[in-house]
């Protein structure tokens, strides 16, 4: 892994790779894409099966497309209890930290006369993507709990979840195992951009719902933001991220062991350490080419590493914070020795995992906060799905007969200020009624 010092041009060329990365598409992507939801919008259950037959499953029929509850209840007797058990564990503390997100509606009455207010209501429907990984032979079901979860806390009516079948037209018993501990109301076996369309738009089988939130390919994030205002979604999500901010205390095969596994994601996954100890990036450097060797998925991490990968050296910690924020990581790790007096510095991350002992994988599956986490430098302001993406506010607004009158000769002025006579006239007529 190539160490750079800093302030230096080569390191200022790394880091403005780094922060070039977007999850923009080629135009013939996008092309596609738009056939895609286009076909969906006419042709519905039709399209979708035809799309599922070609690239998922040749033996799905539009009859086949939601999961039964034979289905369901057949997949919770194929899953051990150790993992129905660490399944409960995740989905318990999930909730917990999820719940605290939760606001209400609120009413005041400040001024005589006037009661102004927010409701916050939940979304209607809502649909969870979750890819397929590997044809289903890696179920994401952390996904399904990251999605799930908050959208029942944030007390949707109905959730609905897609993803794709399996060759033989199954789901793996794993995924419907975890959207039965959420209480996932509808899956269904389809997915890539014409799950997405049929989620937006509806069809006779997949009925249309309001937020679509989840992970996926290059095609089913081109799809969400295509119909995206149609329907709210969660974010455009890009390539994984890593960076890692370490002290002379910091063991430096953690550190390349945190940095590989987001390499391993995608050719375009970035991992970088910052760290004003020169040694430790020598270490560091030379843990991560022992422990390339023995990756599974060594050629992607090492093209990740090449391209969007780098050790920093620089002069202090000020400048590692400096250059962090710069970045924004999706997830950004203090491994240093006194992480708490570092976090008030900290100003775009997705998540910040604090102490040699919280690696990234922790907040993927167990710790509780949400994984789905802003890419792309888009931390700046952006933030971590939440039961908040599920709400929406309404604002309230009341007026007395006196309340009204005394306001009245300011929103008149302000109404011709901006030329628009018929607004003066809404309260005119109100003056002169009177």
């Amino acid at each position: 892994m190539r160490i750079f010092t800093y302030p230096s041009a080569e390191a200022e060329e790394k880091i403005r790779i780094i922060c070039s990365r977007s999850i923009g598409a080629d135009p013939e992507i996008e092309a596609s894409v738009l056939r895609i939801i286009e076909d969906v919008k006419n042709r519905g259950d039709a399209a979708v099966i035809d799309y599922t037959n070609q690239f998922d499953s040749k033996e799905l029929g539009v009859e086949d497309i939601v999961v039964t509850d034979a289905e369901f209840n057949l997949a919770r007797q194929s899953v051990d209890d150790r993992f129905m058990d660490a399944l409960t564990t995740a989905a318990d503390r999930i909730s917990a930290f999820h719940t605290r997100q939760k606001s209400n509606s609120w009413f005041t009455a400040d001024r005589p006369g006037v009661i102004l207010g927010q409701m916050v209501n939940p979304v209607d429907a809502a649909g969870i993507y979750v890819p397929g990984a590997a044809g289903g032979m890696t179920p994401l079901v952390s996904t399904v709990l990251m999605g799930g979860i908050p959208a029942k806390i944030a007390g949707v009516k109905r959730l609905a979840m897609v993803t794709p079948p399996r060759a033989d037209g199954s789901i793996n018993p794993h995924l419907l195992a975890a959207a039965g501990i959420v209480g996932i109301d509808t899956i269904y076996k389809v997915g890539s951009a014409w799950a997405v369309a049929a989620l937006a738009y509806g069809t006779r089988t997949i009925k249309p719902v309001d937020v679509i939130v989840g992970p996926g390919n290059i095609y089913v994030t081109i799809a969400k933001k295509i119909v995206s205002g149609m329907v709210g979604i969660d974010m455009l999500a890009g390539p994984s991220e890593i960076l890692v901010i370490a002290d002379k205390h910091a063991n430096p095969e953690f550190i390349a062991a945190d940095l590989l596994s987001q390499a391993e994601h995608d050719i375009l996954a970035s991992s970088v350490c910052i760290t004003p100890d020169a040694q430790l990036a020598e270490r560091i450097s030379a843990y991560v080419k022992e422990r390339l060797a023995g990756l599974a998925r060594r050629d992607i991490a090492q093209q990740s590493i090449n391209s969007y990968g780098g050790i920093m050296v620089v002069p202090d910690m000020d400048t590692a914070v400096a250059i962090a924020n710069k970045i924004a990581p999706e997830h950004l790790e203090l491994c240093v020795k006194e992480p708490f007096e570092m976090i008030s510095e900290i100003r775009n991350a997705g998540a910040v995992f604090m102490g040699e002992f919280t690696p990234e994988p922790v907040g993927d599956y167990i710790a509780g906060p949400n994984h789905v986490l802003p890419t792309g430098g888009t931390a700046r302001f952006s933030s971590a799905l939440s039961v908040e993406v599920f709400t929406k506010k309404t604002s309230v607004v009341y007026y007395s007969r006196a309340a009204f009158f005394e306001d009245a000769d300011n929103i008149r002025l302000l109404a011709d200020t901006e030329g628009l006579d018929a607004h003066a006239a809404s309260v005119n007529v109100r003056l002169t009624d009177s």
